[in-house]
């Protein structure tokens, strides 16, 4: 199994010997009731990582890293997988930030489109975000990952189709039997650049928006014959893409 990752804001200067302590050293301590001998790893979360020993457990909060060397970078991944995902009801956000992040998806920007029930604004919309961005964090670390996803400031349908229209690839995920679309899993895909893929609400892109996003470039692809939730396809799609792309090769 591999070893934990734990999140440090800045990983220069660290070594050979960090205390890791807070939230994440409590973590350590007592969630995970890590051991001396054990492998630990720590990331800053925007690639670079570098791997420790555990030398002690100190308290409930405070755990002693040693054998700590140069930090390493992981290169970005490519293709480069963006999902716009469409505000959901409830705690659905963040269940499809979570799995997407697990998933392996680069980059989450939300949409308010406009069939969404749920709106941001004000303090509601900053507390949302917030939580959006926590939940990846946090996903990235349940999954190992030393690169998490960049959750962006939530943009509106023209944003999107600006997002659209600088892609190499440009898919909105829209089931409509009135509107033609092709399989996902046929869809010719770029060897590299950046893919960006739309998922809307529970009511469907509007058929507006859906003449935005194609004025941009972008086209409509469904991903079998079942219906998915919002909250669920964008993971559905980031798994079909990253096979595909040879990312899970």
């Amino acid at each position: 199994m591999t070893a934990p990752v734990f999140v440090v804001e800045r990983l220069d200067g660290v070594g050979p010997e960090f205390v890791l302590d807070g939230p994440e050293g409590r973590h350590a301590v007592t969630v995970k009731r890590l051991r001396p001998g054990e492998d630990v790893v720590l990331t800053d979360g925007r690639g670079r990582w570098i791997e420790g020993v555990v030398k002690a457990a100190e308290g409930k909060d405070r755990l002693v890293v040693t054998g700590l060397e140069s930090p390493h970078e992981e290169p970005g991944e490519s293709p480069r997988i963006t999902v716009v995902q469409a505000l959901p009801k409830g705690d659905r956000g963040e269940l499809a930030v979570e799995t997407m992040t697990e998933t392996g998806v680069d980059a989450i920007v939300p949409w308010a489109a406009a069939r969404c029930i749920t709106q941001w604004k004000g303090e509601r919309g900053l507390k949302a975000l917030s939580k959006w961005r926590a939940t990846a964090r946090e996903a990235g670390k349940q999954s190992r990952r030393l690169r998490f996803p960049e959750v962006a400031d939530a943009a509106t349908s023209r944003q999107v189709a600006a997002l659209l229209a600088k892609a190499d690839f440009a898919a909105v995920l829209h089931e409509d039997r009135d509107y033609p679309s092709e399989p996902l899993a046929t869809a010719e895909l770029p060897a590299s650049g950046e893919i960006v893929l739309v998922v809307g609400p529970e009511g469907g892109v509007s058929p507006e928006e859906l003449e935005l996003f194609a004025e941009a470039g972008a086209k409509a692809y469904r991903l079998g014959r079942s219906v998915l939730r919002t909250s669920t396809a964008g993971t559905a799609a980031t798994a079909l893409l990253l096979g595909r792309t040879g990312r899970w090769s």
